[in-house]
């Protein structure tokens, strides 16, 4: 009956209220669901759900820096043991001041730079311990990371934030480490007094804790209040080992982190989460409010939410309580989140990264992209490179609105998001321009801070030969959403909200155009000889994302190509179905409208559908030799460890003149790479007559493909290939592909 007549008041309030302001309760970041609540009650509540400010000065930071850096820099490891002499952080050079220029400049707003790790080594001078920058060789024990970059911060006008791992190794591993010691809780001014080392703020708190939680709460005190604002304080959830049953009382460090930063917001915790992945993957409805079945402003440890689906209406009818608690999307520009090297350490692309930018700010979430200043102390040259392409095209895609000046309602249009338009019963915005744009982006939101999320569902229309015409639908908005589509040209659109929570507040509509990049390209084929031509895809094996991205931002390019060797134009054929290539050069090129991308070429062998392995001298299991000649180059025939000499021996499936063979390497296999050898060919695959000598330099450099080029050409049916030399002195023999060239 109390469910009935709650129904009965949230229908009766819905149809009265598309009033004044769009509210029926009052707001806030959390609010308690209760057993007379209806499934309809619990939807309004959650349509008024807001962000507590400092949440939404964070939401508005939209691009931030992580910065990963300590001892683990210099030993190439991604978690260090605890037990490393402080004196490996062998750092001559520091120079933050590029750090801050360079973040600048790719439109961040704020860095939170890793003063302690799970090592325990800490990068500032801290009174209460010694395991940090003031035992190794920087400025001779006298530096202090964490202030050059709060001076680098306040002169480059970016905000600062901290990661101070709960979890320390150099604690647990160390004879007289605090973590896990079995000490007793007992009552502790905060901070605790250190001879010689007075500190202006004045402020002190009285906690109950173990010596652990004490050590953590100085050196949060520390941190708090002689380093300048702090925006963000960062906690993870990794424990590399534990000792002790330790506990971590984090409501004893929400408080002082409440009263020496308010300004603050803490990951990890109740104000921002983490996306649920390290990769830069986000959901396509990424809702920040979120059910929860204890208070969140009460409890001392929360879980990580990793479920795709977080906070539909399914899963608010489960909740006790709803409460607000944005995500951040992170991951490293590259492989890891320390730095390595230069030349194995892969670094993502600028079209990744500026992907993952649009998915995440524009999926109403926060982008936190690592960035590991190398053992020079400074951002490595690739790095920078990439950054500065993001910046630029962030700034030239969505500094100019191409709405400015159009008409509609007047309170989207304004550029003010604080300002907002209530929809009405048609629950849409026409927008009408004085002349013709051509657009690729849009980007709406809605007004957060005064009426929460509501919109579920949405989609733009433009005006096109005299209809309207979908151009793209997504599903909820929140802070922001970017809506990606192909190019398209009117001089009216129309936004249509196709389901919501409670009545829309939309604060801001802007439209943008994103210039594409006509992509490079590979061209390749199946064992059939079926050809294939894509966007070339950046190679970047750490923790992938499974987004596409160039197919994400080139959205409407198209592919022409040749098959004679003849360079390809416009008019070319246009490459939408594959079609069978055998001895042959193919050329290649992508265009978006006019614009001409860089020209791609391969040439082709004959086809391979027929070849058979007749016999090798050895193979492990699961590197077989047929993987030699299969059309993939990241599968590869290896030898076993029987010496220098190696062979594999094939039936092309018919006779066959030769003028040329290519020999493919494993690329990421160094152990096989065959720097001399012979061609053999025989009649009967049984005696075989030595036909050409190669060799090739370098490959374990440059692991590309070779081609040995014959001084007549051959016609045989069975061919050997004979091995006298490894790269690098190796004892096994392996090869990726090999093409014979009619």
């Amino acid at each position: 009956m109390n469910k009935l007549y709650s129904l009965y008041i949230v229908l009766t309030i819905f149809i009265s209220c598309k009033t004044d302001n769009g509210l029926v309760l009052p707001t806030s970041n959390t609010i308690e669901v209760t057993e007379t609540d209806s499934r309809d009650s619990i939807i309004l509540k959650a349509a008024h759900i807001i962000p507590t400010k400092n949440q939404y000065e964070a939401l508005k930071n939209e691009f931030i820096a992580f910065i990963h850096f300590g001892p683990n820099t210099f030993t190439r490891m991604e978690w260090g043991n605890g037990m490393e002499d402080p004196k490996i952080f062998d750092l001559k050079t520091l120079d933050t001041n590029q750090w801050c220029q360079v973040m600048k400049n790719a439109g961040m707003k704020m860095v939170i730079i890793t003063v302690k790790h799970h090592d325990g080594f800490v990068l500032w001078q801290s009174r209460y311990t010694k395991h940090g920058i003031m035992s190794s060789p920087y400025k001779e024990g006298k530096g202090d990371i964490l202030k050059e970059l709060s001076e680098s911060c306040q002169k480059h006008g970016l905000k600062l934030g901290v990661y101070l791992s709960p979890a320390d190794l150099y604690q647990i591993e160390n004879e007289e480490g605090l973590y896990g010691n079995l000490s007793k809780y007992t009552d502790r001014t905060i901070p605790r007094v250190v001879e010689g080392r007075p500190f202006e703020n004045k402020t002190t708190f009285n906690f109950n804790v173990d010596d652990y939680n004490e050590y953590f709460l100085n050196q949060l005190f520390e941190l708090l209040t002689e380093y300048g604002t702090i925006h963000e304080v960062w906690f993870d959830g990794a424990h590399p080992k534990r000792k002790g049953g330790q506990k971590y009382n984090y409501l004893a460090w929400k408080e002082l982190i409440a009263t020496l930063a308010p300004q603050a917001v803490i990951f990890g915790k109740q104000d921002i989460r983490w996306c649920g992945n390290e990769s830069g993957a986000t959901r396509d409805t990424e809702w920040n409010v979120i059910p929860y079945q204890n208070n969140p402003h009460k409890m001392n440890s929360f879980a990580d939410i990793t479920e795709e689906d977080i906070a539909s209406r399914k899963k608010l009818y489960e909740a006790k309580f709803l409460h607000y608690q944005q995500a951040e999307t992170d991951t490293s520009i590259r492989e890891g989140w320390f730095y390595r090297d230069e030349d194995k350490q892969k670094v993502r692309s600028a079209d990744d990264v500026f992907d993952i930018y649009e998915r995440s700010v524009g999926g109403n979430s926060t982008f936190l992209l690592n960035i590991p200043p190398n053992r020079h102390g400074k951002f490595s040259d690739e790095d920078v490179q990439v950054l500065s392409e993001v910046g630029k095209r962030i700034e030239s895609t969505y500094t100019t609105n191409l709405f400015e000046g159009a008409t509609g309602p007047e309170k989207v249009l304004d550029g003010d998001i604080e300002s907002y338009e209530l929809l009405d019963n048609s629950n849409e915005i026409i927008i009408s321009t004085k002349q013709p744009v051509t657009i690729n982006r849009l980007m709406l939101q809605e007004a957060i801070t005064t009426h929460g999320e509501r919109i579920e569902a949405h989609v733009l229309d433009a005006w096109i030969d005299n209809a309207w015409k979908e151009v793209a639908h997504a599903t909820n908005v929140g802070y922001k959403r970017i809506l990606r589509f192909k190019e398209v040209t009117s001089n009216k659109f129309r936004i249509r909200v196709t389901a919501s929570r409670f009545v829309p507040a939309v604060s801001n509509v802007s439209a943008h155009y994103y210039k594409t990049r006509p992509p490079q390209l590979t061209i390749s084929r199946d064992i059939s000889g079926e050809l294939n031509i894509a966007p070339k895809r950046h190679e970047f094996g750490w923790k992938p994302h499974g987004e596409d991205a160039i197919s994400n931002l080139n959205l409407g390019f198209e592919i022409r190509y040749t098959t004679d060797g003849t360079k390809p134009t416009k008019m070319s054929k246009r490459f939408n179905e594959p079609e069978i290539i055998a001895s042959t050069e193919v050329k290649a090129v992508a265009f978006d409208k006019d614009e001409q991308g860089s020209i791609t070429s391969q040439v082709f062998g004959i086809l391979k559908i027929n070849w058979k392995s007749l016999a090798s001298d050895s193979f492990i299991p699961e590197h077989i030799d047929t993987n030699a000649f299969d059309e993939d180059p990241n599968t590869y025939w290896q030898s076993k460890a029987t010496g220098s000499k190696h062979h594999l021996n094939i039936d092309l499936g018919a006779v066959k003149t030769i003028s040329a063979f290519s020999y493919t390497p494993p690329k990421n296999n160094f152990d096989g790479m065959i720097e001399q050898g012979a061609i053999l060919i025989s009649d009967d695959a049984i005696i075989w007559k030595p036909f050409e000598i190669f060799e090739f330099g370098n490959l374990i450099n440059d692991p590309t493909p070779r081609t040995h080029y014959f001084k007549e050409a051959l016609t045989t049916r069975y061919v050997r290939i004979e091995t006298k030399t490894i790269a690098g002195g190796k004892k096994t023999a392996a090869i990726a592909e090999i093409d014979f060239f009619e």
